[in-house]
């Protein structure tokens, strides 16, 4: 760890080895920047590394469904997101929920371009139609398919009964033409066995790379005073995000005026309660609530005006908001749910906390604002997941053999 004096920029790790399997076209289906969400970073991020390795082209979703019936309704196409992709990487964006005629389009490139893997980014059953449909296809081509699961379902969906007998049913069929799985943490695995059909297949564990869209050098925003530490929560206000319990702990530290919130982020699923709590809040006047989806340039400004950033989360099986953290070097107090005590292996920055245990939240609070003149090392790399999605499709090749 480095004190903290100027923004951070963290070299990549030196590229390992990766196992000659016969792999020379990669191609990378995922969330565009239309509906733009985390995915939407970690396809373009991952799509960047596979294609240092691999000659890779790029699916993208772009309408998942009826924009009236998403939670980020009044923001979709707005340029919040800068995801350029390389110009040498054939792109197309991208597939329409409704698929006339986006649809077709998709399948000449997967025809023309027959990847030797194609893999399918997995956080909502809103893809699930169109992720069987060219899964089809590219199983025609002779590609091997992979699906890299970030959520076994998003939790909003899995609340609808109807969603989620949905969901299940076309994720069987899909996973009928699957080779191999990546996850992101061993506690992803037993949800992931017992959830879906997956049987041998093999599945690779890969750590989430860091998100560095916003480490670039920016102007820092806070309300804050300097005195003061700055804890900031990053990202989409929904209930299992707790950060309800935030605010409540937030409420309970013995010398407030040493601290301030900041919250940057967009109500999902109509999870109004956090937003209440800080209306009423006794110390409402050390809050500062930006509720919507920031621009990436935004993002960058009020982060580079933080402090630590704090994750309440109720339960998780990936963040991108840590990755972000992690990348920036920032202090992190985030609860201690397997999959992120997993995913922050190695990152000296971050203070765990029992999920919804008030007091312990609070006391990470404290614990963190001791370390907000410090810098951290982010231990994570995508050449790690480029060498991990070798060594799959080594495994997938020689179970093929047997």
């Amino acid at each position: 760890m480095v004190q903290r004096t100027h923004p951070l920029v963290i070299e990549e790790a030196p590229a390992p080895s990766v196992p000659d399997t016969g792999i020379e076209r990669v191609m990378v289906v995922g969330s565009g920047p239309h509906f733009v969400s985390g995915i939407s970073y970690y396809t373009h991020a991952l799509s960047e590394a596979l294609g240092t390795r691999y000659d890779t082209s790029v699916v993208l979703m772009r309408r998942l469904l009826p924009t009236r019936m998403y939670p980020g309704a009044e923001r979709v196409g707005e340029p919040i997101a800068d995801l350029e992709y390389p110009r040498e990487m054939h792109v197309y964006d991208g597939v329409d929920w409704f698929w006339f005629p986006s649809m077709f389009r998709a399948l000449l490139l997967l025809w023309r371009r027959r990847p030797h893997v194609v893999t399918f980014q997995w956080w909502t059953g809103t893809v699930a139609h169109s992720y069987l449909l060219l899964a089809a296809v590219a199983r025609c081509r002779g590609s091997r398919i992979i699906m890299e699961m970030h959520e076994i379902q998003d939790t909003g969906e899995a609340d609808i009964p109807l969603v989620r007998r949905y969901t299940r049913i076309m994720m069987t069929l899909l996973l009928r033409l699957v080779d191999g799985f990546v996850i992101h943490s061993e506690a992803d695995l037993v949800p992931l066995a017992t959830t879906y059909p997956i049987g041998s297949k093999p599945v690779e564990v890969v750590r989430h790379g860091p998100f560095r869209q916003y480490s670039s050098s920016s102007r820092p925003t806070r309300v804050a005073p300097a005195d003061c530490t700055n804890l900031t929560y990053f990202g989409t206000i929904r209930p299992y995000k707790g950060l309800e319990d935030l605010i409540s702990a937030f409420e309970t530290l013995e010398n407030p005026e040493r601290f301030w919130l900041t919250v940057i982020g967009e109500t999902w699923e109509g999870w109004e309660l956090p937003a209440q709590r800080i209306g009423t809040s006794p110390l409402s006047h050390r809050i500062t609530f930006v509720n919507r989806y920031v621009t990436d340039a935004e993002a960058a400004s009020w982060l580079a005006g933080a402090d630590a950033l704090v994750l309440p989360y109720r339960r998780s099986s990936a963040s991108g908001p840590l990755h972000v953290g992690m990348s920036l070097g920032l202090p992190v107090a985030i609860t201690a749910v397997p999959s992120l005590t997993e995913a922050a292996r190695g990152y000296d920055g971050c203070v765990f906390f029992p999920s919804g245990d008030i007091g312990a939240l609070r006391d990470a609070l404290v614990t963190v604002a001791t370390m907000r003149d410090t810098t951290f090392d982010d231990p994570a790399s995508w050449q790690h997941s480029v060498q991990a999605y070798g060594d799959l499709v080594g495994r997938i090749d020689a179970r093929a053999r047997r």
